[in-house]
């Protein structure tokens, strides 16, 4: 992988509503990890996003099942995405996936020499 490529996460909204991805992925990489000083979309924690009956459902994991900062993070994370949505309403589920390095979008960010 060059220093340039990611490892986007194609979401079912990519198929369905293209033009959203972009806006959405925008103002849901406000949201930070505050622990790891890195956003939701950098490290891969919205495993899938699609609109069901005009309703924007995400599903997010988050780097540790008792993340401290998972309440606020989930609360951040759906206000945010109801903004890349022009508001419409937003449902979070919590994915039971187990987060790893290799769910980063950004592989060279691992060269902060914090995990060696």
């Amino acid at each position: 992988m060059s220093e340039t490529e990611t490892n986007q996460i194609k979401w079912t909204l990519h198929e369905t509503h293209p033009e959203m991805v972009q806006p959405l992925r925008a103002s849901l990489s406000e949201v930070v990890d505050p622990e790891i000083g890195m956003n939701i979309i950098q490290l891969g924690l919205i495993r899938d996003a699609n609109f069901e009956d005009g309703v924007l459902k995400l599903r997010m994991i988050l780097t540790t099942p008792f993340c401290p900062y998972g309440p606020a993070m989930v609360d951040m994370t759906r206000a945010k995405a109801q903004e890349g949505v022009g508001g419409k309403p937003v449902t979070i589920e919590m994915g039971m996936d187990v987060w790893d390095f290799s769910m980063m979008e950004d592989p060279s960010a691992l060269d902060w020499g914090m995990y060696a």
